[in-house]
Formats: C-alpha cells, sequence, structure tokens
C-alpha cells in the first residue's frame, strides 16, 4: 500500500476513494476508532478497494505518535494510480495516507446557545453510494459556499423533495417528547458514527427511535434540534429561517455524553 499520492492517482482524478476524519482527545486517543475503521473498511467493500485492518491501524498509530494535543485526524484511502478511463485496474495499489489538524473552531457561545442554519438551493440528489463517506463531496461543497455567502453557522441539505437530509458537515437530530428523529439516509447522506453512537445511546435509555424522511415543516414543532458529527460532537440550532427552539435538557444530556468521551 502506498502512502505518495501520484498525479494520475484515482482518488484526484476521479474521486475514487475514502475518508475518515477522527477527533483526537488532549491524551492522543481517538475513542470513536472503531466506528471509523468500521465504516473505512465496509466503504471499501463496496467500492472494491483492498485493504485490511492492520493498515489502517498502522496508518493511524504512525499518525499519532509523537503528537501529542487535541485535534484532527484525517485518513483518506484511494484506490491508487492507473486504469484507463474510469475502468480501475484489476490489480490496484491502494493509496492511504493520514494528515494532522487542529479543531475546528465552534465557540463556547455556539455549543451552549445554538448555531443559525439555513437552507441550501443545492440539492442532495439520489447517492448509489449513500452512508459512504466518499472523496465525492462536490454538493457539499456547494453548500459550505452558501453557508459562507449567507453568514449562517451551518447549512441545511433537501433532497429533490425537500425533506431534510443533513447539515452540509453533521447529521441532523430533533426532540419530540421522549422521541429522537433523524433522517434516513438509504438514499443520500454520511451515516456519521457519532449519529450512530447517539441512536444506539438514546435507544438504550429508553428513547423512541424515529429514522425516516419526512418534511421541512415536521421541524417546526420539534422540542429541540440539534447537529452532531465526530470532530463537534453535539451542536444545538436555535434559529432556522422564522424558527426558534430552546435548548432542552436532552439536548445539553447528549452534548455532555458525547463530549465526555474525548475528556
Amino acid at each position: 500500500m502506498n502512502g505518495a499520492v501520484a498525479s494520475d492517482d484515482r482518488g484526484l482524478a476521479y474521486g475514487d476513494g475514502l475518508f475518515e476524519t477522527l477527533r483526537v482527545s488532549a491524551a492522543g486517543d481517538t475513542p470513536l476508532w472503531p466506528r471509523h475503521r468500521a465504516r473505512l473498511l465496509d466503504g471499501a467493500a463496496r467500492l472494491g478497494i483492498p485493504v485490511d485492518g492492520a493498515a489502517l491501524e498502522r496508518c493511524r498509530a504512525d499518525a499519532l505518535a509523537g503528537d501529542t494535543g487535541a485535534g484532527v485526524l484525517k485518513l483518506t484511502l484511494t484506490r491508487g494510480p492507473g486504469g484507463r478511463g474510469y475502468l480501475p485496474p484489476d490489480d490496484p495499489t491502494p493509496t492511504l495516507f493520514a494528515r494532522r489538524g487542529g479543531l475546528p473552531p465552534w465557540t463556547a457561545a455556539q455549543r451552549e446557545q445554538g448555531v443559525q442554519l439555513g437552507v441550501c438551493d443545492t440539492p442532495l440528489g439520489l447517492d448509489p453510494l449513500a452512508g459512504c463517506k466518499h472523496l465525492n463531496r462536490l454538493p457539499q461543497v456547494l453548500g459550505r459556499r452558501e453557508v459562507a455567502a449567507a453568514g449562517w453557522d451551518e447549512g441545511l441539505m433537501l433532497d429533490e423533495w425537500r425533506r431534510p437530509v443533513e447539515a452540509t458537515a453533521m447529521n441532523l437530530f430533533a426532540v419530540f417528547g421522549h422521541t429522537l428523529w433523524t433522517p434516513s439516509l438509504e438514499r443520500a447522506g454520511v451515516a456519521g458514527v457519532a449519529r450512530a453512537w447517539l441512536l444506539e445511546r438514546a435507544a438504550a435509555d429508553g428513547w423512541c427511535i424515529d429514522v425516516r424522511m419526512r418534511p421541512l415543516s415536521h421541524l417546526r414543532a420539534a422540542d429541540g434540534v440539534f447537529l452532531s458529527n465526530a470532530v463537534v460532537g453535539v451542536l444545538p440550532v436555535r434559529k432556522l429561517a422564522q424558527w426558534v427552539w430552546p435548548v432542552p435538557e436532552p439536548v445539553r444530556r447528549f452534548q455532555r455524553d458525547l463530549d465526555h468521551l474525548f475528556q
């Protein structure tokens, strides 16, 4: 397995690959790594990219060695160089590399009081690799441009029927009484590891879990709305257009529980 990126690497040419972004604690731990690892291996199997768990373990360990402090570790796996046009080589030499970075600059006020969402015009259409964290993220790139231009904190991305799927870089949740709702990701979106952790935790605590597509108007009656990903944890949402939500105690509890993993 190659760690250098060639000029004809299929990840550059076609987005033929996957990535995982891990949060690293101050002690240098990556508590959600088993989930990241499983998702990366599953995605590699779906794409037909040969990689084994031992190679992923070595890459992560080497990237963490000698570098302490909280931050982010991004692992990228591509099919590697070669192939004629779209057709991949019969015996690829995958590229696997890691890069360290700092935590994103979400403020204490945003984490406590909530963020403002806008609705992106860029749709999330049917994706045959829905759930995978593959390298083809151009709709999210366009969505983030909309967020920056409008001055929102994050952008909500909708499917072709104007139903919410996820934010540009986070999964979406809403609390209705003792029901925790999140959109289905069977047609589009990324199956976040923090999303899976929260759903399992909520189910174990007796929450009613509702995973399905609902219209955007469904959010209006929510007791609380929040976003999640493995790096940021839980971010409450305080406002979307004319809708305003408080930050109820269940959302605070989800936030504390996920943060606790990295302490």
